[in-house]
């Protein structure tokens, strides 16, 4: 066995665990260790080529090749250790890591802190439960997008796209770009889980149909897939005998959900939330255990890799406060709990000592799209804030800034967000 040790142990390379590297050394952290199992650090970022990232962080427009080699430069020039093609196996409460590449076998490392952020994976076929046969021709959407962006592989020529969340609406752009006829995107929600402006820009720009509340109910195919069944569904979401209609395809791509990557997170005894599949957490991004964080997607998938960073970085200083000394607590947590039309709530609670002159941040999504809106906070049946806004929908990201005066006081045990309907 290898044995290491390092102040603080961040797993994974993605872009949440650059951005809590980079700013734990910022914060005076020296000693830190970056483990990525793929061959190059960036993440999903390397294969995103199309642009739209960094409007928020970096205040410019840029691909994600160029947003991750942003953060990539700034790791190398602070001269933080990187092991590549390095499997982390297991995580122990006790903050040991232990990890597998080919050049040092197997691992041991004593950490002082361990900050997650191995991100997320894609829901399979099998996740989703499509009935018929098993033909080539069916992928995930991010396969289907590295096979094109990385190998210049195109999957198909004639594509149905099941699922309008943000990667299934950038690759029905992506294969029409390629010269692929894209059929259709289908789903099965009565509202896209997409950014609106990528309905705009990849669907609507090349007149590719959007068809709602409908389903794949069956593939068809041998070899190759020749078709799909398509029905649509009623309000519980079961296809409508009658309804159903075959498209003629080659290729079938998912874009049917996100899962937060926390089997590690498990094993370590983290607890997680049943709604966003990641950790609990409190405003530090810090879990259960003491000492072990989480950020990114593997905390609660983002719509945005800007909104990833912003919740990295304090990730990395969280963990730099602890390992500088600890983090004074409450003498009571203070529970955040989403309410009316509200999904999810990130942070899950908030249990540090307060800094009258700074703001949490609660990162939330809605349930279903509303204009006209007012979201409003309470500490039990009393009002603290509200914030107007003309629409929320359930694939953009909602921040909520709270000035931590507001809940200073040791009498609040709790909070809850509303988003309601204004009244006029």
């Amino acid at each position: 066995m290898n044995n290491q040790n390092y102040e603080l142990v961040v797993v994974g390379g993605g872009p949440a665990g650059l951005a809590a590297a980079q700013e734990a050394y910022d914060q005076g952290i020296r000693d830190i260790l970056i483990i990525e199992r793929d061959f190059e650090l960036g993440g999903i970022l390397q294969q995103c080529i199309h642009n739209g990232f960094g409007l928020h962080y970096f205040g410019e427009e840029l691909t994600g090749p160029e947003y991750a080699h942003q953060f990539i430069k700034n790791i190398r020039e602070r001269g933080i250790d990187i092991k590549l093609d390095t499997m982390v196996l297991e995580v122990t409460p006790d903050k040991k890591v232990f990890a597998i590449n080919s050049d040092e076998g197997m691992i041991e490392i004593d950490a002082g802190a361990v900050i997650l952020a191995m991100g997320c994976r894609e829901r399979t076929r099998e996740a989703i439960d499509i009935p018929g046969s098993r033909p080539a021709g069916v992928y995930s959407a991010g396969t289907a997008q590295r096979y094109i962006n990385m190998e210049q592989w195109i999957p198909g020529e004639k594509v149905v796209i099941l699922g309008s969340g943000d990667i299934g609406l950038i690759m029905a752009r992506r294969m029409h770009l390629e010269g692929a006829e894209v059929e259709a995107v289908l789903e099965l929600l009565p509202f896209s889980g997409g950014l609106t402006r990528n309905i705009v820009q990849c669907l609507e720009d090349f007149d590719i149909p959007l068809r709602m509340q409908q389903t794949v109910v069956e593939i068809k195919g041998q070899d190759r897939l020749e078709s799909v069944v398509v029905a649509e569904v009623d309000d519980n979401f079961k296809p409508i005998k009658g309804t159903e209609y075959e498209i003629e395809c080659d290729t079938l791509l998912l874009s049917v959900g996100l899962i937060p990557e926390n089997e590690l997170s498990e094993e370590a005894g983290v607890e997680m939330s049943s709604i966003t599949g990641g950790p609990i957490v409190n405003e530090g991004r810090e879990t259960n255990i003491e000492g072990i964080f989480a950020c990114g997607n593997v905390l609660h998938v983002h719509d945005l890799v800007d909104w990833v960073t912003e919740e990295s970085l304090i990730a990395g200083k969280t963990a730099a406060d602890y390992l500088k000394g600890g983090i004074a607590k409450r003498s009571k947590a203070i529970d955040v709990n989403p309410g009316e039309n509200v999904g999810y709530i990130v942070p899950h609670k908030i249990t540090n000592k307060v800094d009258d002159r700074k703001l949490v941040n609660l990162y939330m999504r809605a349930k279903q799209p509303m204009a006209d809106v007012k979201i409003n906070l309470y500490a039990g049946d009393k009002k603290l804030l509200d914030k107007k806004a003309r629409r929320v929908e359930p694939g953009e990201m909602i921040t909520f800034p709270v000035p931590e005066k507001m809940i200073s006081s040791n009498d609040i045990s709790s909070l809850k967000v509303d988003i309601v309907k204004e009244e006029k």
